[in-house]
């Protein structure tokens, strides 16, 4: 039987970390994504959320939908937050102020938080090693605060600030890979996932909890009003994605890559952009050339798995 139909998360108790209730868009896979990633994280887990969707959708006072000690922090200081969790807790257990046990500091954050704002404090705490995990809940752009761009945003996407036009095709630069800029950090466990795929997202989060020192997962949290389309296709763009090999699902353990989803044969990327309203003004010349760097980047990221697997 495949390994993915008989995952299950080891829960502490029957009732989920994060609860409904909450105020998210119809269709949002991001939190699909954050709840997913708490039921693998279990009870024994510390957040730090930087400012977002997660955060404006979860924890409008006097209510929250987090049931595990969640801290919202700045925009661009989750990293920063969540590594002084990890610290003093250490510091804490050392002394014998609280007692010795395992206790998983994680830091939360969207793609803006993430690649932009929050890059030099991801940075410092993948720098010095702590014990934690970083997600980054990736919808695309700052959705929260109206369908900005970011340096997360695909190539040739419209956004309200990357607006196409006589002058302008959309978002004008390539996606930034954070995959890979986490990976060049030489930590221990770097991870792409999708909640698309959840038992492949939540085995990775099990992963990670498990590894000692930082752990960075960057996950495509498909969002249904940033990228115009139906609610009810959210799971079915975010596996388009994958399977297209736009955002390719592979794990980097100790420095060797390893694909967790592949297949015989990418789909075309027109699969994927056609239906969605932010691709819409695309010319075949762009779809075209979006077609051939997927192509050469998912060429890359094979020949260092081939390259893994003979060392």
């Amino acid at each position: 039987m495949d390994k993915y139909q008989v995952y299950v998360p080891k829960l502490v108790s029957g009732r989920e970390p994060m609860v409904s209730g909450h105020r998210a868009c119809q269709g949002c896979a991001e939190v699909l994504a954050v709840r997913y990633v708490l039921k693998a994280l279990g009870r024994n887990t510390i957040i730090a959320n930087a400012t977002g969707c997660m955060e404006i959708i979860s924890s409008a006072f006097p209510s929250t939908a987090w049931e595990v000690p969640w801290i919202h922090v700045a925009f661009e200081n989750a990293a920063a937050v969540a590594s002084g969790v990890e610290a003093g807790l250490k510091v804490l257990m050392r002394k014998g102020r609280i007692p010795r046990k395992y206790v998983k500091a994680v830091a939360m954050g969207g793609d803006g938080g993430t690649s932009d704002i929050g890059l030099q404090a991801l940075s410092g705490a993948l720098e010095r090693g702590h014990d934690m995990i970083y997600c980054c809940f990736d919808n695309e752009a700052y959705m929260n605060t109206g369908i900005q761009r970011s340096s997360s945003t695909p190539f040739g996407a419209m956004t309200t600030t990357s607006p196409p036009g006589k002058a302008s095709f959309g978002q004008m630069t390539w996606k930034k890979n954070m995959a890979a800029i986490a990976a060049a950090h030489g930590i221990p466990y770097v991870a792409t996932a999708c909640s698309s795929y959840p038992f492949d997202l939540m085995e990775k989060v099990e992963k990670a909890k498990s590894i000692q020192g930082p752990a960075y997962i960057h996950i495509l949290s498909v969002c249904p009003t940033g990228w115009r389309i139906p609610t009810d296709l959210a799971i079915r763009y975010g596996r388009l994605a994958v399977e297209t090999g736009i955002f390719p699902l592979y794990e980097v353990e100790r420095g060797k890559h390893r694909m967790t989803i592949d297949f015989p044969r990418l789909r075309p990327v027109l699969d994927y952009l056609q239906g969605q309203g932010r691709f819409r003004h695309l010319t075949p010349d762009l779809t075209e050339q979006i077609q051939k760097r997927v192509l050469e980047e998912y060429k890359v990221l094979k020949a260092k798995v081939e390259m893994g697997k003979a060392i």
